[in-house]
This record gives structure tokens, C-alpha cells and sequence, in this order.
């Protein structure tokens, strides 16, 4: 298993593409959706050009197994104002591993990439939001040190978790 950065190749891309639709039709039962996956749809714009944002793959061979992205925090939750902004916080997004891969430390590694990454382009803090209907996913970030800011009682079940970086 090697994990690499995305680089501005088109063929690269579209494989990462082409993995994170089929995890989401498996895992949400969603094909491709504008208003939730603009960023994969423009991954340049989102993780390759801006020099503080990344996107990682985990490969098994060519064959794309896991995945997660960095960028910085552009969301707008109004109970968030003036408490997060894109100079000193990162955001996680678009951890995924193949079912048949889970359970071996793909996960960790990638957030380890991801904190590594953060701490050289100077956030200062990582955040993100899972959902409480992931049953692995508190305990996961949990582990990793993660906080619970905010327990929305939306129809999503969202959850919002924040770590400082050291």
C-alpha cells in the first residue's frame, strides 16, 4: 500500500473520481450530485491548484483503495462565525476506504498524511463533520483526537469535531 498526493493529471483525477462516486453510491445509495459533491467534480479547483489544499489516494497496486482531502475551511454554519476561517483552519473531506480494506489502518494513515500536510502549509487546527449514523465514525475520530463541537439534530445527524495541531 503507498498513499500519494493528486497531481494535476487528468487520467489521476478521474480515477479518484470514478472511486469516490462508487463509495458513495454504496454508502448513501447517490449517484453524482451537484449541491453535495462540487468538489469532486472540480477536484482541481478544490485540491490540486491551491497550494494549501491536497487530496490523497491509497493504492493497492494501480487499484485506488482509500482517499481523503485537505483544503481550507470555506463552509459558512452560522455557529461557527468568526470562530474558524481559512487562515489558520484546515478541513477534512472525502475519507473513504473500500469495504474490503477497512479495519487495517487506512484510515489513520491518511488522517496522519492529512495533519502532517496541515502543520507544514501553518493551520493551526483541522476541521470536520461526519455523521452519527456512521456507526464507526466517532469512536474513529475519537481515537485520533478529535473534539465534538456541535451535535446538530439535523436530517443528516451531523456532527462537527475540531483538533489543534501541535
Amino acid at each position: 500500500m503507498e498513499i500519494r498526493e493528486i497531481q494535476n493529471d487528468d487520467s489521476e483525477i478521474k480515477s479518484v473520481q470514478d472511486f469516490l462516486f462508487s463509495q458513495i453510491r454504496i454508502e448513501y445509495g447517490i449517484g453524482p450530485t451537484p449541491k453535495f459533491h462540487y468538489d469532486i467534480l472540480d477536484m482541481k479547483k478544490y485540491y490540486v491548484i491551491p497550494d494549501r489544499n491536497a487530496f490523497f489516494a491509497a493504492y493497492d497496486g494501480d487499484n485506488i483503495i482509500a482517499t481523503a482531502g485537505v483544503r481550507a475551511y470555506d463552509k459558512d454554519y452560522e455557529f461557527f462565525k468568526d470562530c474558524y476561517n481559512e487562515d489558520y483552519t484546515a478541513s477534512i473531506w472525502r475519507l473513504m476506504v473500500d469495504s474490503e480494506h477497512r479495519r487495517k489502518g487506512l484510515a489513520r494513515s491518511l488522517v496522519k498524511e492529512i495533519e502532517e500536510f496541515a502543520k507544514k502549509k501553518g493551520y493551526k487546527e483541522i476541521y470536520l463533520n461526519t455523521h452519527r449514523y456512521l456507526e464507526a465514525a466517532l469512536p474513529f475520530w475519537d481515537s485520533l483526537g478529535y473534539e465534538l463541537t456541535v451535535e446538530e439534530d439535523d436530517y443528516d445527524e451531523t456532527n462537527h469535531m475540531i483538533k489543534v495541531l501541535i
